[in-house]
């Protein structure tokens, strides 16, 4: 069969890939605001459909996704601090409904917002803030696998 790579497939393959970075570099900046899908697209000029195809190829979840889990981290951080409520947190982070953040949230991380900022309060405090974030950055509960001891 032949290489069905060419030098121009493979520089447009990288000019998407640099594309679909930026995507993702401007969620990590951005979270707090109104993102939406169409609105991210439209930055990289792609249309909405394939830039959530191709993000998904790319780092394995949806940009909706991406958003949400990267508002959830920051979210998990306020909560420990503990001086701010679940509703402050929830419009802190850039998410306009409460019930959404709540439910997205539990998904995440397994318990609701209001349990996780009771029973997380200070759990960090003497932890490098590097450690800290990665022993709390939340797996998807449907995703995660689990595995059985071999027989």
């Amino acid at each position: 069969m032949p290489d069905t790579h060419t030098p121009q497939k493979d520089a447009d393959r990288l000019r998407q890939l640099v594309a679909l970075r930026k995507v993702r570099d401007r969620i990590d900046r951005e979270y707090e605001r109104p993102l939406d899908v169409e609105a991210l697209a439209q930055g990289a000029n792609m249309s909405a459909g394939h830039l959530s195809r191709e993000f998904r190829l790319a780092y394995g979840e949806s940009p909706y996704s991406y958003l949400m889990t990267r508002r959830i981290e920051r979210a998990m951080a306020l909560l420990r601090r503990g001086d701010l409520s679940v509703t402050e947190v929830c419009f802190e982070v850039g998410c306009s409904s409460l019930g959404t953040f709540s439910t997205r949230f539990t998904e995440l991380v397994g318990v609701s917002p209001s349990v996780y900022r009771r029973d997380a309060a200070g759990a960090t405090v003497d932890m490098p803030p590097c450690v800290a974030k990665q022993v709390t950055r939340p797996i998807r509960i449907r995703d995660a696998r689990i595995t059985e001891p071999p027989h």
